[in-house]
């Protein structure tokens, strides 16, 4: 495969799955591009995410204890996957791990656990919940991503917040580490939780409003992939103003990798040396501004 002819395929996918969402618009798209049915096919199968791919940390794994939590948050279901280390006495910052728009997949349960690993208490809601929870049909949980009743997402998660701060064993710090569309709900997340957030990661996500900027409190760290024209657009305006009203903001572009580059369920998508120069700066900054009580 050409690199022009990937990068038009990732293209393609992209306006697939966060644009108009129509399945057979996607399959004549990646015929007329790759010749056939059978060559789109396993054009499309390389750049999705494998909801079979292997997880990096193993969900038994006896370092790390999991839990699973159901309940009502502002009036509507709730559910989150939790990670935190085992046995540990020390108190814990937590950090919230925000989905990509297919909810709440294996993949960013994994994603938590290593968040856990690492030392903290880790969060992963899924905002669906209120819709039912995450479906296995990924098409699907992209269509509920879209009718979200995003006040209602937000305000769940804060209230997630207050509970942590509460707890005995909390720092009271509350980081949020998001991924795409998650990306996107960190950026917002800051804008609406003031200084009850200590520190937001984004990766590859759309930014708001840039006159939301002087919002912002927490310390933001963000992500993005150099061929991503897509945020790029909506995020140079974004960390231009955050610096101009004076928040403190670290913005980092991986030259030559795609949207997604972080996750290493998608064979086209993956970047090792990206993801690993990311990932140790996401854990760094979040040690700095949310591991301390």
């Amino acid at each position: 495969m050409t690199d022009a002819l990937r990068d038009e395929a990732v293209r393609i996918y992209d306006a697939f799955t966060h644009d108009h969402h129509d399945r057979r618009t996607l399959l004549r798209q990646m015929t007329a591009l790759a010749g056939s049915v059978a060559a789109a096919e396993a054009l499309i199968l390389g750049i999705a995410a494998s909801p079979a791919a292997a997880a990096v940390i193993d969900p038994h794994d006896p370092r790390l204890s999991i839990d699973r939590r159901e309940g009502m948050e502002a009036g509507a279901r709730s559910a989150a996957y939790i990670a935190a280390p085992r046995g540990t006495r020390r108190r814990l910052g937590m950090v919230l791990v925000i989905h990509e728009n297919r909810g709440l997949t294996p993949h960013i349960e994994d994603v938590a656990r290593r968040v856990a690993l690492a030392g903290f208490r880790a969060v992963a809601p899924d905002l669906l919940a209120p819709q039912g929870g995450t479906p296995a049909d990924e098409d699907r949980a992209r269509t509920l991503i879209g009718s979200l009743d995003y006040d209602l997402a937000l305000a769940q998660v804060r209230a997630m917040m207050a509970q942590a701060v509460a707890e005995r064993s909390s720092t009271g710090r509350i980081g949020a580490v998001g991924f795409c569309w998650g990306g996107a709900f960190v950026n917002r997340l800051a804008v609406a939780a003031g200084p009850s957030l200590a520190a937001g990661v984004a990766y590859y996500g759309p930014a708001p409003d840039p006159r939301e900027a002087v919002k912002v409190r927490a310390p933001l760290l963000l992500h993005y992939a150099g061929k991503d024209a897509r945020v790029a657009a909506t995020g140079v305006p974004w960390v231009a103003a955050l610096k101009a009203a004076g928040r403190p903001v670290e913005a980092f572009t991986y030259p030559g990798v795609d949207h997604a580059f972080n996750n290493d369920t998608s064979a086209e998508r993956y970047d090792a040396a990206a993801a690993a120069q990311a990932w140790a700066r996401t854990i760094a900054f979040l040690r700095r501004h949310v591991d301390r009580a």
